[in-house]
């Protein structure tokens, strides 16, 4: 599946600063996570990574025990605003659970749709949404009780929303990030992003 050039686009800011790795970008398939779920075909994910490129250290133990979110340099980091807008939704209830690499991930994907059981909140986790101009993006998979804005809040680039975090449909600590001309995201239809005019492919490790 390619990308119609007739989807609408909106160019953003990233949501971050340091260095993160981009991981199931629409510059390389779409829909980018497989799935058109939940106005979801055009996300991205980035993962926060160390000086190295890295995560967190891989070790013998990730290959066989699924392992804390603590552990990865990114838990915990800000997440920032791309869009200026308003906040027509927010979510910080749900658990930073276990990350999961090597036969945990396996495991965890197995079991991904009776777990989500169709359901976006399941999905995201802890989440905000921001609206502008009828378009509307979410940043998902924040870190717990770390939800910095509130409902009908005006937010500009670069406003703290919250903290990487690992809760929703996660393996590891990362921030999804997708664009939708609705704020229902059941029955919204994916909205191209792109940064600066551009979309960054998987393994691309962006500073800012």
């Amino acid at each position: 599946m390619t990308m119609d050039p007739k989807t609408p686009s909106l160019d953003v800011s990233y949501p971050f600063t340091g260095r993160w790795l981009v991981q199931n970008s629409p510059a390389d398939r779409v829909p980018s996570h497989g799935t058109t779920m939940f106005a979801s075909a055009l996300a991205i994910d980035f993962v926060p990574v160390d000086g190295t490129g890295r995560s967190a250290p891989y070790t013998v133990a990730s290959v066989f025990r699924s392992e804390s979110p603590n552990i990865f340099p990114g838990f915990g980091q800000s997440v920032l605003a791309p869009i200026d807008g308003i906040v027509v939704a927010t979510q910080q209830s749900a658990a930073d659970h276990s990350a999961h690499r090597g036969l945990p991930s396996v495991r965890y994907a197995l079991s991904q749709r009776s777990r989500i059981g169709g359901s976006w909140t399941s999905a995201a986790g802890n989440h905000v949404l921001i609206e502008s101009s009828g378009i509307v993006v979410a940043i998902c998979h924040l870190q717990r009780d770390s939800i910095a804005v509130r409902n009908g809040q005006e937010v500009r680039i670069g406003d703290l929303l919250g903290r990487c975090g690992n809760s929703g449909n996660s393996t590891e600590p990362h921030v999804h990030l997708q664009a939708m001309d609705g704020r229902e995201p059941a029955s919204a239809r994916a909205v191209r992003l792109s940064f600066s005019g551009n979309i960054p492919s998987n393994g691309t490790v962006v500073d800012v």
